[in-house]
């Protein structure tokens, strides 16, 4: 076992990506460490980068969409065995003891981890985690299909399962990025009659591949129009990180519409109480979801054929492969890889 890894960490809020020789880390009790072979790049690394989450100490590795293999077993772990293949995601652990864990609510415990900010994430070989983090891996996918699955994927499973729509509602899709790309897949394999909104008519046929049954072109079409011209929307899934055109869209709700946020923005939404009010509407949001709701997810995605379209970068490219991201230069979600049997 090498003595040291490769690592790339961010020194100081604002700093740059640096790569670094660290210590291979040493799995404490109820953790475990993992031989990372891919990791995703999400946008919310932007908090580590940039210092803009309370409470993250530096220096710190980023990555919460991570995949490997189990190489190591703290005190007390019985769960995991070397050699299994895992995934890590943006829940990295629960206390179990308070009044939100003691619900099954994990998502909301008081003293929840996030992977890459309360602990080093997967920008690096090796990373430990606690072992109520991971996530089993299906054999049917690969290391790098199943890294964006772990934020970009459970997220919009987990929002499009637990909303109030059922198959054959109406469900809009806003927003074909990294997360919308996504979420009309798992819209379209749910059996919901799915509408993708973006700006551009040259983004209607990639809508179509995915799965959509309808595309609106907000670029050229009142989105809102089109929506109850459809019979309105029993949910509207916000992927795209603009509050504004997020708030311009909400009057596409049909009767009983719910409109659920998933796209980071840090502007308001604004909707007045006549558009809540009249039809019985609802605005709410999603966070991604704890080790149970990725399972679920990766095991749908194998058996329905959902999939990321995604771009690898080594590790020691991974200013380069973040800056793609951050530009929306990618399409759709970027991958660092660490080991070449993961592809």
């Amino acid at each position: 076992m090498p003595p040291t890894m490769n690592a790339i960490q961010v020194a100081r809020p604002g700093g740059d990506f640096e790569l670094v020789e660290r210590p291979l880390p040493t799995p404490g009790p109820g953790e475990v460490r993992i031989r990372v072979q891919a990791c995703g790049i999400c946008h919310s690394d932007l908090f580590v980068k940039e210092g803009l989450f309370p409470g993250i100490e530096y220096p710190r590795i980023p990555g919460h969409e991570v995949v490997g293999v189990v190489d190591a077993l703290g005190p007390g772990v019985s769960a995991w065995q070397s050699g299994q293949r895992v995934g890590v995601g943006w829940h990295g652990g629960h206390c179990h003891a308070c009044e939100a864990c003691r619900e099954g609510d994990f998502m909301n415990c008081v003293s929840a981890k996030i992977t890459g900010i309360s602990f080093d994430g997967g920008y690096a070989e090796y990373m430990t985690a606690p072992a109520e983090s991971l996530a089993a891996i299906p054999d049917a996918l690969d290391s790098i299909d199943a890294a964006p699955l772990l934020c970009a994927g459970i997220t919009t499973y987990n929002a499009l399962r637990n909303s109030n729509a059922r198959p054959g509602d109406l469900v809009a899709v806003q927003g074909i990025g990294g997360l919308g790309h996504l979420g009309i897949q798992f819209a379209h394999r749910m059996g919901f009659r799915t509408v993708a909104l973006s700006r551009g008519a040259d983004k209607e046929a990639l809508a179509l591949e995915l799965g959509a049954d309808h595309y609106i072109d907000t670029a050229s079409d009142d989105g809102v129009a089109a929506l109850q011209a459809l019979g309105g929307a029993r949910l509207i899934l916000a992927t795209a990180p603009n509050s504004r055109l997020v708030s311009a869209l909400f009057s596409g709700l049909g009767r009983h519409g719910q409109m659920i946020v998933v796209g980071v923005d840090h502007e308001p939404i604004e909707v007045t109480p006549l558009q809540l009010i009249a039809g019985h509407h609802s605005l709410s949001g999603w966070a991604a979801g704890h080790a149970r709701d990725s399972e679920d997810t990766l095991r749908f995605s194998a058996l329905s054929g959902v999939k990321a379209m995604v771009e690898t970068y080594p590790l020691q490219q991974a200013k380069a492969a973040y800056e793609r991201m951050l530009n929306n230069e990618a399409r759709f979600r970027v991958v660092l890889t660490m080991d070449p049997s993961s592809n």
